[in-house]
Order: structure tokens, then sequence, then C-alpha cells
């Protein structure tokens, strides 16, 4: 929709792109309305997996958006030649989930999600364009008064719905009220597309297709060859199930998952993604290399007491097969490093399960149904974990969970030896919260800064007074890696990182 220009600004001496509505059709009400929401939902984002807008206005009657000009190709001109490896498309994907995380935390729902709407530049990064038929934090249209016009070239098909026909969830093709959901079962269609190398719904018509939709599973995707990921494939699947509630529950959770297909404990299959730059890994290996040298110079005659006075443990490695599960990120292993607990499905609902690695055979802990992000107590005997909006805790040996606290999208949980429970209950807007594990009041342990969204994944150190955590989702200064402390101090930025850490002792 509007005709895009290159152009330069003299005053800052940059090159930009407008995007134009000519006046022979900015009369148009319908096409005027779509172009002023593109340029209010593009306006309020600020993410690098964005289009950057520098500026609205409007010439001798033609509306315009002055925003970041971008060199290189659309993901549907890359797509036009085969599918995208594992690993690039998983890059990619991370990308997509954390652009859509950030729109949908300022409430924005873009809806028309597709190849033609995402853009790779000259140097790889991936940008979230056209914002055309966004949804803002306001009433839902009624069901048949959509758009009857395209938002750009590559398909949006006149009709009664909003969106694309191939990338419409299926409450877009009914024309129900749609939420942040449908825009990741766009973002699976598309991950499917870049996988595969073809669309994952496509009938002769476009009726077909969303019968197709609607009715039908994509192919499966192929992982025997060892090329593709289990846990990927899943993620997928996930993605594109037909109801809203299977699906993640938010981008947050979608771009968490992906990213942890590098960092799981057990080795990825062949063609597993590799996301971290490489400079920023070597950094951390020299870093680590020089503090264990001066680790080993100040400790060493410990060490030496230590290695004559404890027989050396036996390495212990294992092959674990879960139970199928669609949340392969939800995992802990246990303090003394002899269970695993960890999230999969029990006749048809998801689960906590426990495997003890001295046993054949996991079991599964009735009372945890939509259990996600275990985590342990100290002394092994009990699981904390989030399920239903909540905050619980849950004995090893079985029993009744018992509810904690309120976390409506939990973002993790640590336990310490003192019996304090440190968690982050919700995806943005709030800080790290406390609490007795026996149960009591929930108390805030830190506060957002300016220019924070969140703060999440903690975890205890060995003292059980200072926490590690993650801040995200803010401004990119003040996003990094994080030291709290249980007595409420003020936290210190540690380093910059977009992931969360763990301790290593």
């Amino acid at each position: 929709m509007g005709e895009v220009y290159r152009a330069h600004d003299p005053r800052l001496g940059r090159d930009v792109a407008i995007k134009i509505l000519p006046a022979i059709v900015s009369t148009d009400s319908e096409r005027l309305r779509r172009f002023e929401q593109e340029a209010r939902a593009a306006a309020a984002l600020n993410h690098p997996n964005i289009l950057a807008v520098h500026d609205i206005g409007s010439e001798n009657g033609s509306p315009y958006i002055v925003s970041e000009l971008l060199e290189g190709e659309s993901l549907r001109d890359r797509l036009n030649s085969g599918a995208v490896p594992v690993r690039k498309a998983v890059e990619y994907a991370v990308a997509i989930a954390r652009g859509l995380a950030a729109a949908h935390e300022k409430g924005i729902i873009h809806r028309d999600l597709k190849p033609e709407n995402l853009f790779i530049t000259a140097d790889g990064r991936v940008k979230i364009l056209d914002f055309g038929l966004a949804k803002l934090a306001q009433a839902e249209p009624a069901p048949g008064s959509g758009s009857l016009m395209p938002t750009s070239a590559g398909g949006t098909t006149p009709g009664l719905v909003l969106g694309t026909v191939g990338y419409m969830s299926p409450e877009q093709v009914r024309g129900q009220a749609t939420d942040q959901r449908s825009d990741l079962f766009a973002f699976g269609a598309i991950l499917y597309e870049m996988l595969a190398g073809r669309r994952a719904f496509h009938g002769e018509t476009s009726v077909e297709t969303m019968t197709a939709i609607l009715k039908e599973e994509p192919p499966e995707l192929p992982v025997a060859d060892g090329q593709l990921p289990v846990a990927l494939r899943r993620i997928v699947e996930r993605c594109l199930a037909k109801g809203a509630a299977q699906r993640f529950k938010s981008a947050d959770d979608l771009a968490f998952a992906l990213e942890s297909l590098e960092t799981a404990s057990v080795p990825p299959l062949k063609g597993a993604p590799e996301i971290a730059p490489r400079n920023r890994e070597r950094a951390w290996r020299l870093a680590a290399c020089v503090s264990f040298l001066i680790a080993i110079a100040l400790v060493w005659p410990a060490l030496l007491y230590v290695w004559r006075s404890h027989p050396e443990l036996p390495l212990m490695r294992v092959d674990i097969v879960t139970p199928p599960t669609a949340d392969p990120v939800s995992f802990a292993l246990s303090p003394d490093g002899r269970q695993l607990a960890f999230v999969a499905n029990d006749e048809g609902q998801s689960r906590l399960w426990v495997r003890p690695f001295d046993q054949a055979a996991p079991r599964s802990l009735t009372g945890t149904e939509g259990a996600s992000l275990p985590f342990w107590a100290p002394d092994g005997r009990s699981i904390g974990f989030f399920a239903d909006g909540k905050l619980k805790r849950i004995g090893v040996s079985g029993g009744s969970p018992q509810i904690l606290a309120d976390a409506p999208a939990g973002r993790g949980g640590t336990w310490s030896r003192d019996g304090v429970i440190v968690y982050a209950p919700d995806t943005t807007g709030v800080g790290l919260m406390r609490i007795a594990a026996i149960g009591g009041s929930a108390a805030p342990l830190t506060r957002l800064a300016a220019g924070q969204g969140t703060h999440r994944w903690p975890q205890f150190l060995p003292d059980g007074q200072r926490i590690l955590f993650n801040a995200g989702q803010g401004q990119p200064e003040m996003r990094g890696l994080y030291l709290g402390w249980l007595d409420g101090r003020e936290p210190r930025r540690i380093m910059a990182s977009e992931e969360a850490a763990v301790y290593v002792p």
C-alpha cells in the first residue's frame, strides 16, 4: 500500500525511505485509515527487528511516512530460491519472535505477518514491515468489517477477513476476534516454509487454502536425516495448533524456546542452530580462561586438600528419552545431579515428570497439569513450577501441589537453602518477587529501572543472598545480566546480554 521512494535527509546526513499515499487515492477513507494505522503502530515501536519510523506528515494532501532505508531483500525473495538452512532459519525466527514480542508488549498485533512483510537486510538482520492491518489496543472490528484491499504486493486477497490467505490463523479465517496468538500461527507458517521450502497451507483457490487451515495439518517436517532437531519441529507444530489455547502463550515464550535449542543440556542434532555471535563467544572463552587461571593460582592449596581428601566422583553420561513434549525448554536438574524434572505429555495433558537417573523410567506428578519452568528445592525433595497463572510447589514423592502466589506468566524461579523463593511473575511490567517456600505473602524484591521492561530468569548464588537475573525488553543500554541482593539493595549490571545466565560452581 503506497509508493516508496529513496530520499536523503540533509539535516542528519542519512538516506531514508519515504512511503507516500498518493493524493489520488488518499481520498479513499479505507486506504487512508490503514495508512494512518500503519504510521501509528510503527511509530509506537522501537526495536531492532521492526522497521524504524523517523517521521510522519502530509504534503499537498498526500500523507507520508519517513523510515529507515533498508538494503537487502524480502523473505519472500529469499524463499523463491528454496528452503533456508536450519541454523539461518532459526536465527531469522528468533529475530522475528523478538520483534513480535516487542509489538505485543505495546498491545499491537500485526495480523498480516507473511514473508512479503519480513525484510532481510544486507548484513543479515530481520525487520518486520507493514503494520497496515495491525490491531492496536482498542476494540476489535466486527466480523465482516475488515479491509477489502491488499496491504502490499504478494497476495492479500480481497474479502471479508483480515490477513493474507495462507498465513491467517483459523480464528482469522472464521472472522472471529484475534489476539497475539494469531500472529504466532502466522509465524509458524513462515517458519515451516523456511524449513520445508514450501507453504504449510496451499490450495488451488483461496477457499481451498482456508479450508486447509481450518481442517488439515501440513506435511510433517523431516527429522530422520538428522538435519532438523525434533524440538524445532515440535515448536513449529505448537505454533500451527488449530486452537489458540494450544499455541505458545506469548512471542516471548516462543523466542525463549527457539533460543534454548542451542543451549539444551542434551547435545543438539546435527544442524541445530548456533545463534550466538562468534566474536562474543571468543570473548567469553578468553575471559573464562583468564578467570580460571587466576582462581587456580589463588586456591591451589585448597584444591590439593580437596583432591586428596575426597575420592573422584564417577563421570555420569545418560541419554534420556522423554514422552512427547511441546515444551522442550522446561526442565531442571536436581541439586545433587541425580534427578531430572521436565514437562511432557501424559494422556493428552502436559504434566511435570521426574526421572531419577538410577531408574529406567520417569514418572509423572499428578496435579501438575499445564506446568512449566520447574526449579528444585535445595534438598531435592520438592519442585517449584508455574501453572494456571500461579506459582506452585509439589513434593517429588507426590501429593497435592501447593499454590504459593499469583504468577500470570512466570519467567523462572529459584529456591534458596534458607527457604526463600525468588521468582519472575510475568513477562513484562514487574520486577522479581520473593516469598517464603512454605507460603505467605509475596513481596517485591526488585523494581524496574527507567528503560527496563522486565526482570526474569533469577538464580541464587551459593551464598543464598545474591541473585543473578536478566533484565530485558527495554532500552538496549538497560538490558543485560544483573546481580541482585536478597536484602533489597539496588541491583548492579554485570554485562550486556539478551539471554539468561547460569552460575557454574
